[in-house]
């Protein structure tokens, strides 16, 4: 349609009503006509006309009803065949400026993609549901002591949760290790031991066979098992036809009754097998060892608060028949997806603000781009409004241009956000759960093209608006000179600088703080010296080393066969090394305080061999370590951490002291007394980041047959090298086979590699919001810069008459470097405020350093601003480099 047949229909076509209403009446008009011709009077005949229409209103209804679909057809036709228009000269015209449209692409895309591969991540870890049915009706149970969750004892799981009506399935979960088969090539397996109802709670249905019922979760019926559908397709190749067959695990044969599917593999470190747990009526009575991880399924009537109302009830009588071991304690719980995630939701949500940060400067530098290219293009514009393009149209065809650039930043964001998937999986330190999950699906698509359209929007209208308001006549006078507002007088420019820079501030900001945080962590001490360790587990069977004294000299065995292997200078054993996975611990009463719950020093059990304390490196501050001559017979003796000897005894010598620990007395009702013989100081035992918390050492020759079990007969081997402990592990196995057969050595690392990942996600996260803040920091330079150039290159007349008129170089870089230092100062300024709510969003990130810290403050704002004046500078030299005699004949 041209322009002045649209511009007639607009002037001349009424509504569709007005046109129904108008051929209705003529029809009724020349239908009187005629029967007046015919004889009868105006009045019969008009009577006569609309009687023949029937129900006038009717047809009238209808023809509007027609009429409007007519019109919407046709503004939807021509709407379209302008669209297609619009697209086409939008592709043109990033052709025709090669230029321009890589640096945009480029940019545009970087945001994108980076923004993309970290949804990714979100999506997978913390978004995705879990793949069982209803997953947020599932809660995990934990006990409540002064404010702190631990696991269940099997008596409470038995009298407190069990009999909860909240619940239509509980379960109890004891994740133990297995040696599965009993030859060379034995594997050892995480697996849980679980009561019957653990397949209820998640509601999913084996791939193969069946799950095990309440039946076989008794005592000498337990010898089922379940595979996982990983451990299916590693170790028996998918072979459905080990249903029915039987297996070994740990020294005995369990009957494979079922698979599960593989999404029950929630994530890559969960269990690889089930087992029934088969509480014998001793572990069922038995409500002081809390080493049960519990979950539920609420029944759909019942909410989460009306199930926690029910457990406290019950936690208050358990609380009156048990005060010995309940005292204080209460029940809480957690949704699943809670306790899956863990702190990792907060986490990953930061990453996905920071690279939002690095899109807004992106979109920022874009729509700055593109205010110069609008002003470039002025004369087009005006042509455009002068052969009667409404503002509107010119702003449609200037956002459909921001949306075809979109469209093709966004595609190669993709293919960044897949290479950024890439890399963060690999980069990832362990235990993200679900990371490895994280793919260009579906969801994350069409996250993209939503993040495309908005960028669009966002950098794409305020240049349109500006464009559209182009002064035609002057423009057209002019040849399209002077159009556009130079100087720093252009607010919307110099607000984007502004906006970008304070965005790059609250960035680099938090970067800082972090990398400050690294720099703390790496100047900690473990509290043991980590070099030349080797540290490696073996779990005995229960079956073949069921008595204490077999387990016992067994261990002995291992730790002086240790001692002999090439390399190594030094062995001993423990339950748990540093930064290792697990743990127990027990509360502990000092001697003269009452025997009650509420004076209980909760503290972390360490059974040891001799030699432990010089084989890690960890001083004895006082007293003495423990020795061979520490065993069944002699003094019963503990060794206690720096940390435990102030909360237990401050300010007094503890040596000689005793603290009530681990076992009842001879007797079976008073407690058993144990005599501390020596302080040893205290270590970081779950990572550098955590403060020491109170320890005990207790020899192994001397603890109670019961520990044994608390432990699962699991001990760690740690050997002292002179030489690259890896170079000694191959050997260590070796020697070892021929004392224990079929159990292997796993979980073999040197102890920095343990270090190392303790604060392998705090390092991650540094390096990840370093880069951000590094490629914020360059598009805001280059932000900057483009402005800075721009308003130099509408200056260039007025330079060129201050230069005839006697102003130097000097003086011309002085004044744009003060006209650009306006924008960089106003942004940091807002940065610094903005920066100060948003650093203590990381304060549980930190160590060692505050949110507010003014070094990383001072450090970021000087670096920033040192990069604004550079980015300033540039085109401030150049702009002192123009001949005059050209300058003044540049407009």
């Amino acid at each position: 349609m041209t322009f002045g047949k649209r511009l007639r229909s607009r002037i001349w076509r009424g509504s569709v009503a007005d046109e129904v209403d108008a051929e209705l009446e003529f029809h009724v008009e020349m239908r009187v006509r005629e029967l007046v011709a015919r004889g009868m009077s105006a009045s019969d005949a008009r009577r006569a006309a609309i009687g023949r229409f029937g129900d006038i209103r009717r047809v009238n209804a209808m023809c509007r009803r027609i009429g409007r679909g007519r019109d919407r057809d046709m503004r939807r036709t021509e709407y379209l065949a302008e669209l297609i228009q619009d697209v086409t000269f939008a592709g043109r015209q990033l052709l025709r400026n090669p230029g321009f449209t890589a640096v945009a692409v480029i940019t545009l895309a970087l945001g994108i993609g980076a923004t993309a591969a970290i949804f990714s991540a979100v999506h997978a870890v913390v978004l995705r549901p879990l793949p069982i049915p209803s997953p947020e009706r599932v809660v995990a149970v934990y006990t409540d002591w002064r404010g702190r969750a631990g696991n269940v004892s099997a008596g409470n799981f038995t009298d407190g949760v069990a009999p909860a009506s909240a619940f239509s399935a509980v379960t109890a979960i004891q994740y133990s290790s297995f040696n599965l088969a009993d030859t060379e090539d034995a594997e050892r397996v995480i697996g849980a031991r679980t009561t019957a109802g653990f397949f209820d709670v998640f509601a999913t249905a084996p791939l193969h066979g069946r799950v095990y019922r309440a039946d076989e979760d008794q005592p000498g019926r337990e010898q089922v098992v379940v595979l996982s559908h990983r451990l299916w397709t590693r170790r028996f190749y998918r072979d459905p036809s080990i249903v029915g067959k039987s297996i070994r695990l740990s020294g005995r044969p369990y009957e494979v009754i079922g698979v599960m599917p593989a999404r029950f593999d929630f994530t890559a470190q969960s269990e690889e097998l089930w087992v029934p747990i088969a509480f014998t009526a001793e572990r069922r009575a038995t409500h002081d060892e809390h080493y049960l991880q519990v979950y539920g399924r609420l029944k759909p009537e019942v909410t989460a608060a009306q199930a926690l109302a029910e457990l406290s009830r019950n936690a208050a009588d358990l609380r009156v028949k048990f005060p010995r071991d309940n005292a204080e304690f209460g029940m809480t719980l957690t949704s699943l997806m809670e306790e899956l995630v863990g702190d990792y939701r907060g986490r990953l949500f930061i990453m996905l603000g920071a690279v939002g940060f690095v899109l807004l400067i992106a979109c920022g530098n874009i729509a700055n781009l593109l205010l110069a290219r609008g002003a470039a293009r002025s004369a087009e514009l005006a042509m455009r409004a002068a052969l009667g393009a409404g503002r509107g149209r010119i702003v449609r065809q200037l956002m459909t241009e921001s949306a075809v650039l979109a469209a093709v930043a966004g595609s190669a964001g993709l293919v960044l956000a897949w290479w950024g998937i890439q890399a963060l999986v690999a980069a990832a330190p362990p235990g993200v759960p679900r990371l490895e999950q994280t793919a260009v699906n579906p969801i994350v698509l069409g996250f993209t093209f939503g993040v495309a359209v908005l960028s669009s929007a966002l950098f794409g209208i305020a240049p349109a608006l500006r464009a559209a308001k182009t002064d035609v006549q002057t423009v057209l006078k002019e040849g399209g000179r002077g159009a556009a507002a130079g100087g720093v007088r252009d607010r919307l420019r110099t607000g984007l600088i502004v906006a970008e820079l304070a965005l790059t501030l609250m960035l680099l900001v938090g970067a800082g703080l972090l990398i400050r945080s690294a720099i703390a962590l790496d100047r900690t001490s473990p509290g043991f010296n980590a070099g030349s360790l080797l540290s490696g587990r073996l779990s005995l069977p229960a079956a073949e080393y069921a008595e204490s004294e077999k387990v016992l000299h067994t261990f002995d065995r291992i730790a002086e066969t240790a001692r002999g292997v090439p390399g190594v200078t030094a062995a001993a054993l423990t339950s748990q090394v540093p930064m290792g996975p697990g743990g127990n611990g027990n509360g502990l009463i000092p001697e003269g305080k009452p025997l009650a719950i509420d004076q209980a020093i909760n503290s972390r059990l360490r059974i040891v061999t001799p030699g432990y304390f010089e084989t890690l490196g960890i001083p004895i501050l006082r007293g003495r370590s423990l020795r061979d001559s520490d065993r069944r017979g002699t003094v019963k003796v503990m060794v206690i951490s720096e940390a435990l000897a102030s909360a237990a005894f401050p300010n007094e010598d503890p040596i000689g002291r005793r603290i009530a620990c681990c076992e009842p007395g001879p007797d079976g009702k008073s407690p058993d007394y144990k005599t501390v013989v020596g302080v040893a100081g205290s270590v970081r035992w779950r990572a550098l980041g955590e403060a020491p918390s109170p320890e005990f050492y207790l020899p192994a020759a001397q603890v109670p047959d019961v520990a044994w079990n608390w432990i699962q007969r699991t001990m760690y081997v740690v050997v002292r090298t002179s030489m690259d402990p890896m170079a000694v592990a191959n050997p260590l196995r070796a020697a070892l086979a021929p004392i224990v057969p079929g159990v292997p050595l796993f979980d073999a690392r040197t102890m920095e590699e343990r270090v190392g990942a303790s604060v392998a996600t705090a390092r991650f996260n540094t390096l990840l919001l370093t880069l951000l803040g590094v490629i914020g920091l360059v598009l805001a330079a280059v932000g900057i810069y483009g402005v800075i150039a721009y308003f130099v290159s509408r200056r260039t007349q007025e330079i060129g008459v201050r230069m005839a008129l006697g102003a130097t170089r000097r003086d011309v870089v002085g004044l744009v470097v003060r006209q650009a230092a306006m924008p960089v100062l106003l942004g940091i300024g807002v940065g610094i405020v903005a920066s100060f709510p948003l650093a203590r969003v990381l304060s549980t990130q930190l160590f060692g350093v505050q949110p507010h810290d003014p070094i990383t403050f001072a450090a970021v704002t000087g670096g920033l601003a040192g990069v604004a004046l550079l980015a300033s500078l540039i085109p401030a030299t150049r702009a002192a480099s123009v001949d005059p005699t050209r300058a003044l004949h540049s407009n």
